[in-house]
């Protein structure tokens, strides 16, 4: 298959590469606006620890009702690695992931066996001593925050719904919503492609593709901060793709500022074709990049929801994924 070009970039990309001023202008938010506006006020340190650790925050997400990836076993020393493999024997595919880990470092997707050896998406194949020894730099601390000791996660492995394996070069695409105050105010499909290996981190090389709010369907594209059109892999056109099951998708994220307490958070959740719209956890320093995915700078939602929860501050649920469905909104062709 022939990969398209990509396409050139907008006019919106080109201003976006503008002096600190302009960028303020067009209401982009930077890493210190981020931190001394609506994380540090929001966020009190005390409630870090419920979405740093996985295992805590799947453990508040199950006690919420809500559905996560199924744990197969939890490594927290290194004779439990010893035995990685016979915990593993009847288990042809897994995800193990550091319990404090950020950025999707440290993530090993495993989608299959090939006799004794373990195959990642990419096709490359590990032993079980390569294996141990990824779990052993987990637990030294390696991928956590602040280098901490650590556990490994050793969980199902999504298998992604179809619609979203055809945009995805053979790794498991995720979404991200940016939340203040439980209001969603943005919202981005995180695709992998042969240069990510299989993970759905934009830093690593995956594409961020931005989502309309109010119905679920994609919008804009941008691989390595530029705008595309079609996946550099698979040339799947990536625009106007509706995800399932968007309102409980909303509803999820919702919920998960709910029982955490965080006024500002990332929630990344995965469909299954199975078992549908999964929560993968909870962020309490989401990255910037949704903004260049969607082509819309954060202050022009933040702002609003500023605004809004000063003037109703006891909304319920429901009503503030209607104001968010209401007020950012993508102007959509017809």
């Amino acid at each position: 298959m022939t990969t398209p070009a990509p396409a050139q970039p907008a006019k919106w990309w080109h201003r976006w590469m503008r002096t600190p001023g302009e960028l303020r202008e067009m209401g982009v938010v930077g890493i210190n606006m981020r931190n001394a506006r609506y994380l540090l006020p929001n966020n009190p340190r005390r409630l870090y620890g419920l979405v740093d650790d996985k295992l805590q925050t799947k453990a508040l997400a199950e006690k919420e009702g809500l559905s996560v990836p199924q744990t197969y076993a939890v490594i927290r020393s290194p004779h439990d690695a010893a035995l990685l493999e016979k915990l593993l024997e009847d288990r042809p595919s897994f995800v193990i992931k550091p319990a404090r880990g950020s950025g999707g470092k440290g993530v090993l997707v495993i989608d299959g066996r090939d006799g004794k050896r373990y195959v990642k998406p990419s096709g490359a194949a590990l032993t079980g001593d390569e294996l141990r020894h990824h779990v052993a730099n987990i637990l030294a601390g390696l991928f956590s925050l602040g280098g901490q000791r650590d556990c490994a996660l050793v969980e199902y492995r999504v298998r992604p719904a179809r619609v979203l394996t055809e945009i995805s070069y053979q790794g498991a695409p995720d979404i991200r919503i940016v939340m203040l105050h439980g209001y969603p105010v943005m919202a981005m499909l995180r695709a992998a492609t042969r240069e990510s290996d299989g993970r759905a981190n934009l830093h690593q090389g995956a594409i961020g593709i931005g989502i309309d709010l109010a119905t679920g369907l994609t919008v804009r594209a941008v691989h390595h901060g530029k705008p595309i059109t079609h996946h550099p892999d698979v040339g799947v056109h990536l625009i106007g793709i509706q995800m399932p099951e968007w309102n409980k998708i909303l509803d999820i994220a919702v919920t998960c500022q709910e029982m955490t307490g965080l006024g500002y958070l990332g929630v990344d959740i995965m469909i299954d074709e199975t078992l549908g719209p999964l929560m993968i956890e909870v962020n309490a320093r989401p990255g910037l990049a949704i903004q260049m995915a969607n082509g819309v700078g954060l202050l022009r939602r933040l702002e609003p929801v500023v605004k809004q929860h000063q003037l109703h501050p006891g909304a319920g649920h429901f009503e503030k994924i209607a104001f968010s469905k209401q007020h950012f909104a993508a102007n959509l062709p017809s």
